[in-house]
């Protein structure tokens, strides 16, 4: 069974930054995309950040422009640093994987980041 184990997160004051990471263990033959996505009470999970093979990237709108997402795939890790925070960056958030070639997604438990001085 994959299993993905995050880390980071907490209470941050705004104008701050948080860095997480996520290490994937288990049965993953490859990665083809690895990430985060956050999720308040009352609204959809939303994309954060995603690296896919190759390099490329993509970004919620929210947080365009003050985020970094790398990964590591011969540790099968991804971090995120997410800076300037904000007080709607309060969310619980997710790491992603999707796994190839079968493209099977996987999450893990979740991890709250609380953005208030």
């Amino acid at each position: 069974q994959v299993q993905l184990e995050e880390s980071g997160g907490g209470l941050v004051q705004p104008g701050g930054s948080l860095r997480l990471s996520c290490e994937a263990s288990g049965p993953v033959e490859s990665i083809y995309s690895m990430g985060w996505y956050r999720q308040v009470p009352g609204k959809p999970r939303e994309l954060v950040a995603r690296i896919n093979t190759g390099g490329t990237t993509n970004y919620g709108d929210s947080v365009k422009g003050r985020i970094l997402i790398s990964r590591d795939d011969a540790q099968f890790t991804v971090s995120l640093q997410l800076m300037s925070l904000k007080p709607e960056d309060t969310a619980v958030y997710y790491c992603w994987l999707l796994s190839a070639p079968n493209s099977r997604a996987y999450w893990g438990q979740g991890t709250q980041v609380t953005v208030s001085s």
